[in-house]
């Protein structure tokens, strides 16, 4: 067992497992895309991803077991195929993508997407419906960006968020998208070495803080009204957005 002493490290993890606890609690992934980008400030991405994903495998494991199968099905017939597609892609390409590129596409996506919503969105209360060529294109793009960069929370919520699903329904949703194209993803990250006993290690010990924090997130979906719960998924996808779109261009420039 080789444990991480610097004390920078849990500064940094604390508030990134509780923000992904939340966000695994039904919030659709959005909020836990903060995790990583917070990890960097002590640690690589590299090691921050291989750290991250056995945690989030167990909160996955939980929050099924809260939400019981409850998810809209035909939205995720359409999604689940094109995010396997999307994962084999970046698996298959991950030596030749450039992650900053990604993470600038997913940041601009997330900004116009708001605005959209600020600008024209919230005047319509009418929830779309089902497009199988729409949800096989973000899907795809979700499971590429999920595996590239941690960042398949926009791109699932393009398709998602506009159907206007009831908080559990969606929450359910979400977590079993997420929660699959997670397992996945043990297969190829352990191929590329990211599971050492210094990971490893720290995964375990955030463990608990991490599994608290996604029952929180459970009970927060179901005490928020609908209006309130989209607007919090809106507000932090702003957020990650503005994040992810200076990261991009700030590198690309560098």
């Amino acid at each position: 067992m080789v444990l991480i002493t610097d004390p920078w490290f849990y500064a940094a993890a604390i508030p990134a497992v509780i923000l992904v606890g939340l966000s695994k609690g039904g919030f659709g992934g959005t909020m836990g895309m903060l995790c990583v980008p917070i990890l960097t400030l002590a640690i690589s991405p590299v090691q921050a991803a291989g750290i991250m994903l056995p945690i989030l495998v167990v909160m996955d494991a939980v929050a099924l077991f809260a939400y019981k199968g409850r998810a809209n099905w035909q939205c995720l017939s359409i999604l689940l195929p094109a995010a396997i597609l999307g994962i084999s892609v970046g698996w298959a390409t991950a030596a030749y993508v450039n992650d900053d590129f990604v993470r600038l596409m997913v940041g601009l996506i997330s900004l116009a997407f708001v605005a959209d919503y600020v600008f024209k969105g919230r005047k319509q209360q009418t929830a779309a419906k089902h497009n199988p060529a729409k949800g096989m294109f973000w899907g795809s793009i979700a499971g590429f960006t999920s595996f590239i960069s941690h960042t398949g929370g926009p791109p699932y919520q393009m398709y998602t968020v506009p159907l206007r699903m009831p908080q559990a329904l969606y929450a359910g949703t979400g977590v079993i998208f997420f929660a699959t194209g997670n397992a996945i993803k043990l297969v190829p990250y352990f191929f590329l070495g990211q599971f050492d006993a210094t990971n490893l290690t720290a995964s375990f010990t955030m463990i608990p803080l991490a599994l608290i924090a996604t029952l929180v997130g459970v009970r927060l979906v179901r005490i928020v009204k609908a209006d309130t719960f989209y607007a919090i998924i809106y507000l932090f996808m702003a957020v990650i957005g503005v994040k992810l779109t200076f990261d991009g261009i700030s590198s690309l420039l560098a």
